[in-house]
């Protein structure tokens, strides 16, 4: 249990590299105060542009990698396999930090970007997967939010069929908790977008479009 908690502490800490919020300062804006009032990746790339769009898409990635990594520096020679586990609890903390830095009010980000990092980390063919997915979704309807849902979605699809069918060696006790904890990720996920979520039912939620005749 404590190896759990210092991986979800680690996470944190690492989490609150709020990236947009520092890019913003730099330019003398607050972005909580523009656009969605969100400190992630799609407001960034709204309110300031694609370059803080994807600087901020950069740091929060790698925050949650570097996370991970921690993880397994400090207890893979003693879990094994089963490190894995450790590894979602890094990036689990790094996502809580991200979308709750205690230093801005508990006002962050909806941990999107940061997920894509824990994704990467974790293991590159569900990376791919959701990767095709997002950019399938995007490319046909332009809504990131959607996109988003439907890759962690997939992620949690593939983290049960890939554990179940024997591409992790854990044991089976492991893989629930990496199941739950994936779960839990997902479910914070759509609710930090319960408004974007009520907007695709509505049929009013804000498009991204890349070019900049759109």
């Amino acid at each position: 249990m404590l190896e759990r908690i210092v991986c979800l502490a680690v996470g944190y800490v690492l989490g609150l590299f709020q990236t947009s919020y520092i890019y913003g300062r730099k330019q003398g804006i607050d972005i909580r105060e523009h656009g969605s009032g969100n400190a992630g990746t799609t407001n960034a790339f709204r309110t300031m542009g694609k370059k803080a769009g994807a600087l901020t898409l950069l740091g929060d990635i790698l925050k949650c990698v570097l996370a991970m990594v921690i993880a397994r520096l400090l207890f893979g020679g003693s879990f094994g396999d089963d490190i894995r586990l450790l590894e979602l609890y890094a990036g689990a903390g790094c996502i809580l930090g991200h979308n709750f830095p205690f230093y801005l009010k508990f006002k962050g980000g909806k941990g999107i970007a940061a997920s894509v990092g824990l994704l990467l980390s974790f293991d590159w063919r569900i990376f791919l997967i959701c990767a095709v997915v997002f950019f399938a979704l995007f490319f046909t309807t332009h809504y990131v939010s959607l996109c988003s849902l439907a890759g962690y979605l997939c992620f949690v699809i593939l983290l049960v069929l890939f554990g179940q069918t024997g591409m992790y060696p854990c044991s089976q006790p492991v893989l629930y908790e990496m199941y739950v904890v994936a779960f839990l990720l997902m479910t914070l996920a759509y609710w930090r977008h319960r408004q974007n979520i009520g907007r695709l039912i509505h049929g009013n939620e804000n498009k991204i479009f890349l070019s900049k005749k759109r």
